[in-house]
């Protein structure tokens, strides 16, 4: 299991303005994760792809001191969503330009930005917000997970999520939703969003899911944080042998 670094501050929201200035002067890179409030089933807490992109920022900045992790931004592009109770959605649109303000900001400080994206839905306007913000030669990088498992508020959301914050998971609750393959139900979600595919809005099978197995998903999805950011950013002597 990863243990926490107590002596190492990661939040800037916690620092005064002259701190963050003498970090990024050392070459911090601010962390952002990107998350979403939207319908995770009936089990699951609306914040969960919001909860699991923070947790990989800590994890990552526990890691390497040299990384700040910003406040997370709770809401993206949940259009599939529609019609579920709770759903906060911002579109594309405005996703996109969120970020792109927000790291032409951040980078009159910050000279590396990492942005940490766990839902799906901001993948396209992240990626045009990444190219259009690289093209004004911002260095800027968008991290997406890699991993097997299934697509939304089924066994991998939920073993996470146990991982973290098992009081917040009504396993009590969890039931199976639509368990096709993403090739098959891909064209239906982009059609009519996952109501038309799944009443109770999960896609995948939560029910067995377990806060060990969620404990090493997240272990994986670290390691891979830490690897790409290592291939984006090497750094030497900062980093520790360590686990957040």
């Amino acid at each position: 299991m990863f243990e926490s670094v107590a002596d190492h501050s990661y939040a800037v929201a916690d620092l005064t303005s002259p701190e963050a200035g003498e970090r990024a002067a050392a070459g911090a890179i601010l962390a952002v994760a990107i998350g979403a409030t939207e319908q995770h089933g009936p089990h699951l807490p609306l914040s969960t792809d919001t909860d699991i992109a923070a947790a990989l920022c800590a994890r990552l900045a526990a890691l390497r001191p040299d990384v700040l992790v910003a406040p997370a931004i709770p809401y993206g592009a949940s259009g599939e969503h529609a019609g579920f109770p709770g759903t906060l959605s911002i579109g594309q649109a405005a996703l996109e330009l969120l970020v792109v303000e927000l790291c032409r900001s951040a980078t009159d400080t910050f000279h590396r930005i990492l942005l940490v994206n766990w839902h799906g839905g901001n993948l396209e306007p992240l990626r045009r917000a990444e190219t259009l913000l690289r093209s004004e030669s911002r260095d800027v990088r968008v991290y997406l997970p890699r991993y097997q498992g299934d697509l939304h508020a089924g066994r991998s959301e939920t073993a996470v999520q146990l991982a973290l914050t098992p009081e917040r998971v009504r396993l009590d609750r969890a039931e199976p939703g639509d368990v096709r393959p993403l090739t098959q139900l891909m064209p239906l979600l982009r059609d009519a969003g996952v109501r038309s595919v799944s009443a109770n809005g999960v896609l995948g099978d939560p029910t067995g899911a377990s806060a060990d197995e969620g404990a090493a998903l997240l272990d994986h999805l670290t390691t891979d944080l830490l690897d790409r950011t290592r291939l984006w950013w090497p750094v030497a002597a900062l980093e520790r042998t360590v686990r957040p």
